[in-house]
């Protein structure tokens, strides 16, 4: 496994980034803007982090601008290019993004970072699942994760040439071309490899890669997850509409007993629509 090439900030700012990202998604479920949420939390982070000053940094330029991904923008020493992407798409006028989802991105990929534990290529198929499931743009998507300083110089060159060739080959196969697995074949075949590689991928990733090609990107990011441990993006969740549906049944359910109440009277010898009808009211001289 890759390490990163150079962690952007401590363990403890990306603690508190994915504490930040969980209270604000958990608290958007009540409508309340961006703006409000930030005043509301801003108190709740740990002050021995340069969290807070970003976070005033942020209200500062939502109140002038709306928007937050600027900032972020200027922030660049903070705040990821992946991290301002995804803020920024789900800023978006489109609105085909939602902040929420956005929310749970963020937050997950700061626990990742936070633990330590994982490299580049976890950080990579995190990243890159979450541009193809949210159906991101590419272009953009991709120069912000080569932007990314967890990267070294020859992940960033890997990463430009993907999307250079994005849609042009099987993501598998390339994943497969600059894996151990492949490289071995090529020495044991004894061809010159000079001119192939980098070999970025382990063998293990390499071998599933191959077992998934032809097939939709997400059935590889499921089984890099299922097999090497690698972080899953958060997905979209259905709102629970059982408490709208209850009361529409129970409404149905009775029109349903008035119907066969009035067809049972129809077979008994007639419907007396006498109680249907209202007497009126004859004012007395």
């Amino acid at each position: 496994m890759t390490p990163f090439a150079k962690a952007p900030l401590e363990k403890d700012e990306y603690v508190e980034q994915a504490y930040l990202y969980g209270l604000l998604e958990e608290r958007a479920v009540s409508q309340v803007p961006i703006q409000e949420l930030l005043e509301q939390v801003r108190f709740e982070i740990a002050a021995n982090t340069r969290l807070p000053m970003a976070v005033d940094f942020l209200l500062t330029e939502l109140k002038h601008s709306g928007v937050m991904h600027s900032a972020m923008q200027r922030l660049s020493h903070y705040f990821t290019p992946f991290q301002t992407y995804v803020i920024r798409e789900a800023e978006s006028e489109r609105g085909r993004f939602d902040m929420r989802i956005a929310l749970r991105i963020l937050q997950g990929e700061a626990k990742y970072r936070g633990e330590g534990g994982g490299g580049c290529e976890g950080l990579f198929f995190y990243q890159f699942e979450t541009i193809c499931r949210n159906r991101l743009r590419y272009d953009p998507g991709l120069a912000a994760i080569a932007d990314d300083p967890s990267y070294d110089a020859v992940w960033r060159a890997w990463i430009l040439r993907l999307r250079r060739e994005i849609g042009l080959i099987d993501l598998a196969d390339f994943i497969y071309l600059h894996s151990e697995d492949y490289h071995q074949k090529l020495v044991a075949a004894g061809v010159q490899i000079q001119q192939q590689g980098p070999f970025i991928f382990g063998q293990r990733e390499g071998r599933i890669a191959i077992a998934c090609r032809r097939r939709d990107p997400l059935y590889l990011f499921g089984a890099l997850q299922r097999h090497l441990g690698y972080p899953a993006i958060p997905r979209v969740v259905p709102p629970d509409r059982t408490n709208e549906v209850i009361p529409q049944l129970l409404r149905r359910v009775e029109m349903l007993e008035q119907r066969i109440k009035l067809m049972e009277q129809e077979n008994r010898g007639g419907i007396d629509i006498s109680k249907f009808c209202v007497r009126p009211e004859i004012d007395l001289p």
